[in-house]
């Protein structure tokens, strides 16, 4: 599968205009939403390719959006990767039984997150 498509999920305008940055800069195609809500509105928009994620967010966390989002049967094959400031082993291992594909913490190094884009495209 070709990753061309990134759907941006995080309620830091700054974190969003960097990731979007990184990633439009490397010829990715990238939408956003700032909550669960306007996550799911995205999806319903189109499918991308790969959604990032992040953790602490108001009202439905990236974690249970994650685990919503990796269940439903319309997106189970799009891969996420958690995008966030909560670096204990503990989170990582929950952020993947929740469906993650992959884990970085931020502050997001572009050769990383590229590194992790990669080796699932």
């Amino acid at each position: 599968m070709t990753i061309k498509n990134i759907l941006l999920v995080d309620d830091s305008k700054t974190e969003l205009h960097h990731l979007s940055e990184i990633l439009t800069k490397r010829g990715f195609s990238v939408r956003t939403a700032e909550n669960g809500e306007e996550a799911w509105k995205r999806l319903e928009e189109g499918t991308p390719d790969l959604i990032l994620m992040d953790v602490v967010m108001p009202g439905q966390n990236g974690f249970q959006l994650t685990r919503a989002i990796t269940r439903d049967e319309r997106y189970v094959n799009v891969p996420v990767i958690m995008c966030t400031s909560k670096n204990q082993e503990t989170d990582r291992v929950w952020g993947l039984r929740q469906g993650a594909k992959d884990y970085v913490v931020k502050p997001v190094q572009a050769d990383e997150l590229m590194a992790k884009i990669k080796a699932l495209g």
